[in-house]
């Protein structure tokens, strides 16, 4: 038997049933309105952002059809190890062709196909057509980042569900709950601070929690936070905004260095964290943020192309010594 105490907090805390789900009630219910009845559920797409809970419901679903033998009528597939036309025409309309028979009530079987959106065009082109053939005997799962790379006929075919990031609350809530079943310590403005740092991904958010308990042995502090997410104290990037826009870039430029020597950060790394300091600035304006946001956007953009990170850098802080005058 497996031992929980071995498992990744993710896995260890993934909610089994569809009423456990955290800040996610308007997709919840939506969804318990179908499984009233079964026979009526179309194919479902989940799509939305990382860590907000999509293959987790679909695992719910899962359980909630078929109980405790629900891998025995399930099929489970990452589309972006498998997305080729083979897979589908092979592994999925096999799996549909003969699905298991019926479980009570239930009449089809389940496909749930995780990253549909990596597959390629010729392979969502078969899919679609089995998904066609195939409805009296399975429903699909399709889960995606990002529907527009759906193809339209896929679509038509699914009731959509878009997961959009999940509420602050719920989320700190929720790892508050996580430190307490591990008689971990965490008060309410570290956890503010790691669901902060996760934008929204709910599986960031808990895997930071568990790296930084073994760091904090019982207690967990924003310094052991900052340290487990690989991000620069705040305030030190402040310092940094300070200075160049108060015209002193050499030393921005000298501070900025040290940052990096001492967390090994990426430029690209830096320039999100300049932008997200940046906001919090209360003596500019809402016009001036935005300009200076416009700036740190093409020098972003630079380093995404392959420009040398030290020179770009270098450069943005000019630019912002420049800004004032």
């Amino acid at each position: 038997m497996l031992n929980k105490d071995n498992l990744m907090w993710v896995e260890k805390y993934r909610p089994k049933k569809l009423d456990e789900i955290v800040g996610l009630t308007h997709v919840v219910e939506s969804i318990q309105v179908f499984l009233k009845n079964p026979k009526t559920m179309p194919h479902l797409l989940l799509a939305g952002i990382p860590g907000t809970g999509k293959t987790t419901v679909a695992l719910c679903i899962a359980r909630e059809l078929f109980g405790d033998n629900w891998k025995t009528f399930t099929l489970e597939l990452n589309a972006s190890d498998e997305r080729g036309i083979n897979t589908v025409r092979e592994r999925i309309k096999d799996f549909s062709r003969y699905s298991r028979a019926s479980f009570g009530n239930i009449p089809f079987a389940l496909i749930i196909l995780d990253e549909s959106d990596q597959m390629t065009r010729p392979a969502q082109t078969a899919l679609r057509r089995i998904m066609e053939t195939s409805s009296r005997t399975s429903r699909f799962i399709l889960i995606c980042n990002y529907s527009n790379k759906i193809i339209e006929p896929i679509q038509s075919r699914c009731a959509i569900f878009r997961f959009s990031k999940l509420e602050k609350k719920a989320m700190i809530n929720h790892i508050k709950n996580i430190a307490q079943k591990e008689k971990i310590q965490l008060t309410s403005e570290v956890a503010e601070k790691i669901i902060e740092y996760s934008e929204g991904d709910l599986r960031y958010a808990i895997n930071s929690l568990q790296t930084a308990a073994a760091y904090g042995e019982g207690e967990i502090t924003e310094q052991t936070v900052l340290k487990v997410i690989g991000e620069a104290n705040p305030k030190q990037v402040q310092l940094i905004l300070t200075k160049a826009l108060n015209g002193n870039f050499i030393e921005a430029r000298k501070l900025m260095y040290d940052l990096i020597g001492q967390y090994g950060f990426s430029g690209s790394e830096i320039v999100r964290q300049i932008q997200r300091e940046l906001i919090k600035v209360s003596y500019l304006s809402n016009i001036e943020k935005a300009e200076l946001t416009n700036i740190i956007g093409e020098y972003d953009f630079r380093l995404t192309q392959g420009a040398n990170s030290d020179i770009q850098l270098s450069a943005l802080l000019a630019q912002f010594s420049k800004y004032k005058k």
